[in-house]
């Protein structure tokens, strides 16, 4: 009997002792991601994790990446919240000018790209969102008070010589 409750004792702990493992797994892939994933804006002092998708939910706890645009080459499109939640990643954007530096890092790879353009556009308007030959970034966030209306930043690549 003493053995069958050793056994037990034993089962048990190896049962805990995998879901912490499995746990730790799952924070540590989480974590990797947040470090890998990034845009820095150094005008504004953003740094802020970049997770896929524009949903509320993701918003919440990060920028979001646009499902249809590109993650290296191209267009990459960004949003953000800038106000009235809890995370406000594009409160600032709109004081960006043109000159001012994104970077971006998507593990491995990384680009730092000039602003070129801060303008407004309409809701339905994601013409600056389409794919393009040239490597770009694009922001989008909403404007106080105007829900029809979303604030555009777009970014170019910077010449490689010119870091």
């Amino acid at each position: 009997n003493t053995s069958n409750i050793n056994q037990e004792t034993k089962d048990n702990t190896e049962i805990q002792n995998n879901h912490s493992i499995i746990q730790t797994e799952k924070k540590s892939q989480i974590t990797t991601e947040e470090n890998n994933w990034k845009i820095t804006i150094p005008k504004i002092s953003l740094e802020a994790s970049i997770s896929e998708g524009t949903r509320k939910e993701v918003m919440d706890k990060y920028v979001g990446h646009f499902v249809e645009t590109s993650k290296k080459s191209g267009n990459v499109g960004l949003a953000a919240h800038n106000r009235g939640y809890a995370v406000n990643y594009f409160a600032r954007i709109k004081e960006l000018q043109e000159g001012d530096e994104i970077i971006y890092k998507y593990y491995d790879f990384e680009k730092i790209y000039t602003v070129v353009e801060n303008k407004i556009i309409k809701d339905t308007d994601w013409e600056d969102l389409e794919e393009t030959e040239e490597n770009k970034i694009t922001l989008i966030t909403c404007v106080e008070n105007e829900p029809e209306y979303r604030r555009c930043i777009q970014g170019i690549e910077k010449d490689k010589g010119g870091r």
